[in-house]
């Protein structure tokens, strides 16, 4: 994209609509400016939430750490074509709000035409590879806050794993209070996932214990110079009451995976969204390859707890 700003003039472009990927790759090819046209023209919705106050939104940022595994599959998300259709198939069922995703996946769809009037949050942190010597260093290696202003995009996400042995971790904090602080200037929302992790056996953990977790998000709450437009996402784990309790941010739930006890998982999504901090549900993997694969039927489960 370019640096400059959108100009006026930008959002009477009219869209360009690819209808296949084979287009999609010819417009990024010949016409890249598309993209930023694209974005100008973009249908956007008048305000984050809608009626009911709650957000439904799909994931799809595992790909940018290097994690293409899912329900047990370690190649599941290598095609992106597939993992678009998905996303297309996901993003088009009354009731999902809308994507959380790095730049590749959402400028793809934004091509496609699947991101008008839906909720955009950009990923920004994603240098943590999974499995690497270096997985928790995450650095800010997608979206910066001026890309996501300038796409006009309504939240960005930072991921926050604390480990206390690990030196690097203050470098996180330090460049994620900042970007916290700058996306709060310009009025978008930062979307804080916290988490206290750790290496076992040489694998990178996260303690998922309720004291954990409400650790984590005083230390996540307390970043920036302000947290007027802070967002939390943190996963559901015992004793919900007592961990949202530990903040009046608003809170976005990561969803686990119900493919093992479905009942056991969706009877905790429901008591965790009658909080009353709570504003909906982020679920990714679980939802675009459930083990039958019938995308439409997961995510319409999903968005019935939401909405």
């Amino acid at each position: 994209m370019s640096d400059t700003a959108l100009s006026p003039a930008d959002t009477r472009t009219a869209r360009p609509v690819c209808t296949t990927y084979a287009e999609v790759t010819e417009v990024r090819a010949g016409d890249p400016q598309a993209i930023r046209r694209a974005l100008a023209a973009r249908r956007r919705r008048p305000q984050l939430l809608p009626r009911d106050g709650r957000l439904m939104l799909v994931a799809a940022d595992h790909p940018a750490r290097g994690a293409l595994a899912a329900q047990g599959r370690p190649t599941a998300m290598n095609s992106r074509t597939d993992m678009l259709d998905r996303l297309r198939t996901a993003l088009a069922r009354p009731g999902v709000d809308g994507l959380l995703a790095t730049a590749d996946i959402a400028e793809d769809l934004l091509l496609l035409g699947a991101l008008e009037d839906k909720v955009v949050v950009a990923s920004m942190n994603r240098g943590g590879l999974v499995g690497a010597s270096f997985e928790l260093d995450d650095r800010m290696t997608a979206y910066d806050v001026a890309g996501v202003v300038e796409a006009r995009f309504d939240a960005a996400k930072m991921l926050n794993r604390i480990d206390l042995d690990d030196p690097g971790t203050v470098r996180m904090l330090e460049t994620c209070g900042r970007a916290v602080t700058e996306l709060a200037r310009a009025g978008v929302v930062a979307m804080l996932e916290p988490f206290l992790s750790r290496r076992v056996d040489g694998r990178v953990s996260n303690d998922l214990t309720p004291d954990a977790v409400i650790k984590s998000v005083h230390v996540a709450q307390g970043l920036g110079a302000t947290s007027a437009y802070t967002w939390l996402k943190l996963p559901v784990v015992a004793e919900m009451a007592r961990v949202m309790d530990a903040t009046t941010l608003p809170t976005l739930l990561l969803g686990g995976d119900p493919s093992r006890r479905p009942e056991e998982t969706y009877a905790s999504w429901r008591d965790a969204l009658a909080l009353p901090a709570v504003r909906g549900l982020v679920v990714g993997r679980t939802l675009l390859y459930p083990p039958d694969d019938d995308v439409e039927a997961a995510v319409d489960t999903a968005v019935s707890l939401v909405h």
